[in-house]
Formats: structure tokens, sequence, C-alpha cells
């Protein structure tokens, strides 16, 4: 019998951007600068709601988080990419690699769950807002925003190990911008059923019970809102949620094109597009959204900024 002669990676490539070598200096700059405003915008929002009592409520209990996570995503991906768009530095080991994986995932995993968590706060506010007090007290938020973040951390435990037992022995090239599953799931020369059976059983048995939750929870807000009879009443109803709603929509509508699609009608390029939308539009629209749509917020910030 004829031996292979198989050869296992030791670090992988990530290749960014290669499609634009005479671009690299201006996406540096243009990502360099997207990071900044995600940095400077999800801090200002932290910054304003602790500083203000009147935003200490659930809401923005949870939109602190929110906030959090858009940071720590970002500043798991963004940087190494800035560094290769600088100084071409694409190489990562494996281990780093499947960190980063599993830094991503656990926080898009959190941030899933937090979209519910927020989803059920508006539901109580604008179905129950006589008893929304008593329902969301200090003890049920602080379990809600921890449980979020616990879950969010065991959820890819047993894909990252499944993913790090994967023999990568073809190409080291990662046509991405970090070390997403979808694109290491293609340099590996060994069987991935097992990822792919669990990834669809996490779907089917975690990502849709709380996919079913938001959707309802906004089913029973908008029913509400319209039996509302004055426009005034309506109005100021649907403005306590619509700033959330918007932000559902981008997260939820991102994250079904990217990895909810059929396998056969993916394609790395169209994955690394969705991946871009999700990982640095949202977080640099979300501030934007909550500070533009939001009055509460934007009379704390000028109070903030006038020293008051």
């Amino acid at each position: 019998m004829e031996e292979k002669n198989i050869t296992t990676l030791t670090e992988f490539i990530i290749l960014g951007f290669p499609e634009f070598p005479e671009l690299q200096i201006l996406l540096f700059l243009l990502f360099l600068l997207m990071y900044l405003i995600v940095l400077m915008g999800n801090f200002t929002i932290i910054t304003v709601t602790c500083l203000d009592p009147r935003l200490q409520t659930p809401m923005y209990v949870f939109l602190c988080n929110l906030s959090f996570i858009d940071i720590s995503y970002t500043s798991v991906t963004l940087p190494k990419l800035l560094d290769i768009f600088l100084k071409k530095r694409q190489r990562i080991s494996l281990n780093h690699c499947f960190i980063q994986a599993y830094f991503f995932m656990f926080l898009a995993g959190t941030e899933f769950v937090l979209i519910s968590v927020m989803a059920y706060d508006r539901y109580i506010a604008i179905c129950y807002p006589l008893s929304y007090i008593l329902i969301m007290n200090l003890r049920l938020c602080v379990l809600m925003a921890v449980g979020s973040w616990v879950f969010g951390i065991f959820l890819p435990v047993t894909l990252t190990v499944f993913l790090s037992r994967l023999s990568y022995c073809g190409s080291n090239e990662i046509n991405h911008f970090f070390c997403d599953l979808s694109a290491l799931l293609k340099l590996s020369c060994t069987s991935t059923s097992a990822i792919e059976i669990l990834t669809l059983i996490t779907v089917v048995f975690v990502g849709l019970p709380f996919f079913v939750t938001t959707l309802t929870s906004y089913v029973y807000i908008i029913s509400t809102i319209l039996r509302i009879r004055s426009t005034e009443g309506r109005r100021k109803a649907f403005s306590t949620c619509s700033s959330h709603l918007t932000v559902v929509i981008l997260f939820y509508g991102t994250m079904m094109s990217l990895y909810i699609r059929p396998t056969s009608l993916q394609s790395l390029e169209q994955n690394k597009l969705f991946a871009l939308l999700y990982n640095v539009l949202i977080p640099v629209l979300n501030p934007v959204i909550y500070s533009l749509k939001n009055k509460e917020v934007k009379t704390a910030l000028r109070k903030v900024l006038n020293g008051k």
C-alpha cells in the first residue's frame, strides 16, 4: 500500500482582503477609524449609563452589557486585521486561531441570548407596565445578565474542542479576516460531520428557542401597541422599543445570512462580507441607534458633556 505524505499544519495564514492589494493602507485607515468609533461610541453608552441615575434601569443595564460585547468581539478580530493591513503579519498559530474562534463564538452566543433577554424586558414594559418594576427587579436583571454570559461561555466549548481535534494538512490559508468556523472547516482534511451535526443541534435546540422568544415578544408588543387608541400613546409605546427592534433586525438578518444558509449556497467571499457587517457595522451602529432614537440617552449625554 502506498503511503501518503501528510504534513500536519502548525500555523495558519489569515489572508484578510487580498482582493485589494493596492488598497491595504486605505483599508487599514478605514478599519482603524471604524474600530475607534466602536470603542468611543460603546464606551460612551456605558459611561453615560453609569453616571446618570435615571438610566440605571433594567433596559440600560442590558444595553451596557450589549455595548461591552460589541467592544469585546471587535477587539477579538479587528486588531489582528489591522496588523495584517499594516505589517503583513498574516501568520497565526493553531492554538491562537482556536482561541480567537472560541472567543468570537462565546461573545456572539452571549449577544444572541442578551438580545432575547432585552426583547423580554421590552415585552414586560409594554404589555405589563404597572407590574414592570415588580417583575423586572434588580435580582432578576442580574440573574438574566449573568446567565447570558455564563451561557455564552459554555456554549462553544464542545465545538472548539472538536475544531481543535480536526486534522489540517492541506492549504493553511484562511480566506477570511479572522478564524471563522466556516473558513476553518474548509481547511480540514478529515471529516467535519461531527461539528456540522453539533452546529445543527445547537441551532435547533438553543438558537431556535431564543429566536422564537424574541419573535413572540415582539408579536405581543406590536399587538399591544396597535390596541392603544391615541396616536400619541402608540408613538410613545413604540419609541420605547424601536431602538431594540432595529438592533434585532440587523442582528438576526446578518446572523441568518452568515450561518443559517445551506452550505451549497455559501461562499467564503459572501461569508466574509456578512461577517464584516456583523463584526463591524452593527457595533458601529448600535450606539448611534440607541442614542439617536432614545430621548433619555440624548438627555443624559448632553448632561455629561455639559459637566452637570
